[in-house]
């Protein structure tokens, strides 16, 4: 959840700093050197809402729009037709969107919302507060971008730029530029397209620079760090199921979770995934150890239906179920460490039965969602834990690059990679939903052009023209605000 604090402090900030406006504008005395200041300032206040815009950088936009214009008017073109195909593609890919949440509301078991293509990022819920930094970041530098390409567009098609600007919503940074409605009105559908598509082609650029960037990090950065060994531990939350003498620390190398070899921070989330849904892998021991570690105690069911077999209360002494030479099966208290710090994992006797004769697969007989874990880490004996893989999943943060030497950052790696991971996710968001045809937005734009260049001699009528893209900016609109409203209620109340 969204922690109390933070939100204290966003609601009080912008409560004080609209009391001050309103005390500012109200007052005789301050009134006229306040809106002056304001003015000069290029500032304006409204709730929720603070607006720069400045003409500071208007000779960069311009000397960036008559730059190489050849070579511009192939760059823009291509953004075009991309424009026209993502305002097509986006409604395909959010009615699809759109069938998979309804599809998973009516379900009686919901899958995971990574199945979905697009989601709704709340911050608290599914983005954690540690990441706020890489996510806001990643928005403004998309926003900004994104609207770099429309100013430069419209100096190339000879549009007169007023000023670019920033916005602060809420808590959302964003960008924008001011344009000379009436030049733009004036110029051809087809140049028009061209300043429209330009945001949206920019986002999806940022978005191929981010791969670019992201799948040869490896080899990048392979003179000061290596991979493909294990995953390396960069934190352990505070109170963690991980946290410990016998636990991880920071610079373990993790190269095993169970029977699942780990080489990255992929595997790790693989291999925990895949034992939260398979059953409780078990260990292989000889009857005689089984007999020498074990504890008497009385055996009883617990309310989900597991046995308990352990009841001095003690935290290292866990219950095993294996079969003997009998069908019923038989529960014995051990303790953990002891018992399977040198064991093979195993599925059934048949497993250990190939290295000795007399062994069994002893499994641990633990509430039903919980798991046994051994997870290894030389040169430190092994980690055991016990409970919900996700505890342990979301109890440690890894990396997969781990430093040649010691005064190497572990930390350097992970933020270039989270960053761009942003990056990419949010910039190819911002480049799918701004070529939605929805009122407001660059689709709506993109839309009426693409109507004019093509539909001119088909539909001789403007207002028949205009009235087409008014149904179609509808169903566009009604798609993308089911799509934000359902995809709110799955985060959030499900």
């Amino acid at each position: 959840m969204i922690p109390i604090p933070l939100v204290v402090v966003v609601l009080g900030g912008w409560c004080a700093i609209y009391l001050a406006d309103t005390f500012l504008i109200s007052s005789k005395s301050y009134k006229n050197t306040y809106e002056q200041w304001l003015s000069t300032q290029g500032l304006s206040i409204s709730p929720f809402h603070i607006r720069w815009q400045t003409t500071i950088f208007n000779r960069f936009f311009y000397k960036w729009g008559r730059w190489k214009p050849t070579f511009l008017y192939i760059w823009f073109s291509l953004g075009m037709m991309f424009g026209i195909l993502a305002m097509f593609g986006s409604m395909i890919l959010l009615g699809k969107t759109l069938m998979q949440t309804l599809s998973q509301m009516m379900a009686e078991s919901p899958g995971t919302q990574n199945d979905r293509m697009l989601q709704v990022v709340v911050p608290g819920v599914n983005l954690p507060i540690s990441q706020l930094t890489y996510f806001f970041s990643a928005i403004f530098i998309s926003g900004v971008i994104h609207e770099v390409g429309h100013g430069v567009a419209a100096v190339r098609e000879t549009v007169r730029f007023n000023g670019f600007g920033m916005f602060m919503f809420v808590v959302y940074p964003g960008a924008f530029v001011d344009l000379f409605t009436t030049h733009l009105q004036l110029v051809s559908p087809i140049q028009q397209l061209r300043i429209f598509c330009a945001g949206v082609w920019h986002n999806f650029i940022l978005g191929l620079l981010g791969l670019l960037i992201l799948f040869p990090l490896p080899a990048l950065l392979y003179p000061f760090y290596y991979t493909g060994v294990g995953a390396l531990v960069t934190e352990v939350l505070e109170d963690s199921p991980a946290s410990g003498p016998r636990g991880l620390s920071v610079r373990d190398i993790v190269t095993q979770v169970q029977d699942c070899p780990i080489s990255n921070v992929d595997d790790w989330h693989t291999c925990l995934t895949d034992i939260s849904v398979k059953p409780q892998i078990g260990y292989c021991m000889s009857a005689a150890s089984l007999q020498q570690l074990h504890f008497p105690s009385r055996v009883y069911r617990r309310l989900d239906g597991s046995i308990e077999c352990c009841s001095n209360n003690s935290l290292s002494d866990v219950c095993f179920a294996y079969h003997g030479n009998g069908k019923s099966p038989q529960y014995v208290c051990l303790p953990a460490r002891k018992a399977i710090q040198t064991s093979l994992e195993c599925k059934s006797n048949t497993d250990c039965q190939k290295s000795a004769a007399n062994g069994v697969c002893a499994v641990p007989s633990i509430e039903n969602q919980s798991r046994l874990i051994r997870v290894k880490h030389p040169p430190q004996v092994d980690m055991l834990f016990i409970g919900y893989p996700v505890h342990l999943e979301y109890g440690v943060n890894l990396s997969s690059f781990i430093p040649r030497y010691k005064f190497f950052s572990i930390d350097l790696p992970v933020v270039i990679e989270t960053f761009c991971k942003y990056v990419i996710s949010l910039s190819g968001a911002l480049a799918v939903i701004n070529a939605v045809p929805c009122f407001a937005l660059d689709g709506q734009w993109i839309l009426s052009s693409f109507l004019e260049a093509t539909l001119s001699s088909l539909i001789v009528e403007k207002e028949n023209r205009e009235l087409l893209g008014f149904f179609i900016l509808l169903a566009g609109t009604t798609l993308l605000t089911s799509n934000v409203a359902l995809g709110l209620w799955m985060v959030t109340a499900r």
